[in-house]
Parts: structure tokens; sequence; C-alpha cells
């Protein structure tokens, strides 16, 4: 996208190179030519695949951890059920219709969508037709009362700071130009506050990312199911704590270098799931492989009643998303889980304290 290319020039000759976190925020959120704001990124027509996108099944047990944690919790009414970046809405979708059998659960939720991309509120809009829907660009403006939410695939797409070792401080890496083309260059060293307590297990040359808004939304999510009770399962992926370079491209389904096709790409980056853990108030699960958390909830047996009647193609599709949701080699592993719960109250079903 010409324009943005521009646009991301002209400030870098106005200011120097520019941090990684600020070229992911113009390309991914730009108001007239990001790529999040201006189209459907979802789908073999997108860039990328989401789990939902991939069978029914993903939806449907996340749907029943949370409706199992919210009867734990005593069934509170009203309360909140809330998905960030949910994309077209095939999440939040699967999880009302396997939800309906829950009694009071779907008469008590207030459902709202965090999302800032006018064209997927709109296809939200016809994938969610006949729930009332309230939507909100800014997690703290959720309602103060029980909150249970899903967030899937949405941490990895938040802007990140990069961080290179340098003695015992830190050395940022930047965007710059060379020869009228993007490339990656380095700040001076300097003393870095908030990574100090990275020195004791980082060495010489260790990169370590870090997403400055990534805190900022977990706590008040944290605070609310805190204070008025709730849960919270966190996909993505990514480790316990960052380190090594994760910043990628995604480009018609193929990885594609961070620094070309401009506003045309997807700018993720793996999850620190540990700084997500720390900025919520609240008690947090075991950081658990996807794999394994689905197969806790019963995800192979639903898969079987799901083939039932399936043959040839329809089945073989079925099968191979089961293995591509659960298994080490797909999604299984690499993608992780992790529980937001109240002090006070149990994880949700699939994880562990």
């Amino acid at each position: 996208m010409k324009e943005l290319e521009t646009i991301l020039r002209d400030r870098i000759l106005a200011q120097g190179p520019i941090p990684v976190a600020d070229f992911m925020a113009e390309c991914l959120l730009n108001p007239r030519f990001g790529y999040y704001t201006t189209r459907d990124p979802l789908g073999a027509a997108g860039d990328f695949t989401t789990a939902p996108e991939i069978s029914q099944m993903f939806g449907e047990l996340l749907g029943l951890s949370l409706a199992q944690a919210w009867l734990d919790q005593g069934a509170p009414a009203p309360f909140t059920l809330a998905e960030l970046g949910p994309g077209r809405g095939t999440l939040i979708a699967d999880i009302l219709r396997a939800t309906r059998a829950v009694p009071g659960f779907q008469d008590a939720a207030q459902i709202w969508l965090i999302e800032a991309s006018d064209p997927l509120r709109e296809t939200q809009k016809t994938t969610l037709a006949g729930h009332r829907i309230e939507w909100t660009d800014r997690a703290d403006s959720l309602p103060d009362q029980p909150l249970f939410l899903v967030a899937n695939e949405f941490f990895d797409a938040l802007p990140i700071r990069q961080f290179i070792r340098h003695g015992n401080g830190w050395t940022e890496r930047r965007i710059g130009l060379e020869e009228g083309q993007f490339t990656f260059t380095q700040a001076p060293p300097a003393p870095e506050p908030s990574l100090s307590h990275r020195l004791a297990d980082t060495r010489e040359c260790d990169l370590v990312e870090v997403s400055p808004d990534a805190p900022t939304i977990a706590r008040p999510i944290g605070q609310r199911i805190e204070n008025h009770g709730g849960a919270a399962l966190i996909i993505d992926y990514g480790d316990w704590r960052s380190l090594g370079d994760t910043l990628q491209a995604l480009h018609r389904h193929e990885r594609a270098n961070p620094l070309e096709n401009i506003g045309e790409s997807d700018l993720t980056a793996h999850v620190d799931f540990e700084v997500l853990a720390r900025a919520s108030p609240t008690a947090h699960t075991r950081l658990t492989p996807q794999g394994g958390f689905l197969e806790r909830l019963g995800i192979t047996e639903r898969a079987r009643v799901l083939a039932t009647g399936l043959d040839g193609k329809p089945l073989q599709s079925h099968i191979a998303a089961h293995r591509r949701l659960t298994h080490p080699s797909e999604m299984g592993t690499l993608f992780k889980v992790l529980g937001l719960y109240p002090k006070s109250a149990k994880p949700p079903p699939g994880l562990e304290p």
C-alpha cells in the first residue's frame, strides 16, 4: 500500500529510525490504510485462519468451560460475556450455540465485543444476527459486573518493542531506511528499567520483546474478574516468558518479510503470558498447551459424535480439523491457554491452578 509506505518513510526521514511497535501500529491500525481497519483478514480469501474457523468444536468447548465456571460461581446475573478481537464472530456464535442448553446462562448474558475494525463489526452483525450485541474498542469500558471473557489470537497482534541485551543495559531494535528501503537498525545502548528483572535470565545479544499494551489491557479485565467474579480464557501462541525474535508476517497464508507488503500483511509476535498473568490481580492457571486443554474438555468424544453420518471428503476434513487443533505438530503445543479467575473461585474447567 504505497500511501502507507510514504507515511512511514516520511516519518523516519523526519524523526530517524522508529520503534518496531510504532511500525506495527501504523501497518495494522492506521485509520485509513491499516491492515485491520481496511479488510476482513480471515479465511481463504484473507491471510490466516484461526481455530474457530477450523472447527465448531473449538468454540463449543470454550463456551462450555465458561458456562461451567459461571455455574461454579453461583450463576451470577446479569453478567458480561465478552470477546477480545472477535474476528467474524464465529467463536462467540459457537459459544452461544453450545450454551443454549445451560439453564439461565444466555438470559443473564450481556454480550460485548471488543473490536476496532469497522469492516469486521459489519461481518459480526451478520454472523450474530438475532442476538443483542454491544460493541466497544476498549476492554476497560466493559460494565462493572461479573465478566466471562475469551481472547483467541488477540494479544499476538499487539505492537511490540524489541530490545537486545548489551552488557547491563539494552539497545532497542528499530526500523529505519537504507537506500530507500525499510531495514532493521539499533538505537544506542541505554538502561531500560522495565527490563531490569530480565538481566538474570538473559545473556549478551539475547533479544527480548515487550508489548506495551498487553498489561494495560489485561489489568482492567482481571480487576473486574477479581472484584465482581468471572473468568477469562486467553488462547494464543507464545510462552511464559519472551525470549528471541518472534516478529512475523503472513501474506496470503504464506510467511513474508515483515518490512514488505506494508499494510497488506498480518504482523504478529509470540505472546509473553507471564506479563498478562502478572498484570492481573486475579489468580491465574498454569499455562497449558491448547491440545491438552481441549482433550480435557472432551474434544475427542465431541469429534466422534460429529463424525457420525459423515464419509468421504467431509469426514476427512473433520478428522483433519481435530488433528490441527490438538496434535503437537500442528496447533496443539504451539498455542497455549491461560485462565484468569477470582482468588476465591475454582479455575475454569480444562485448566489447573
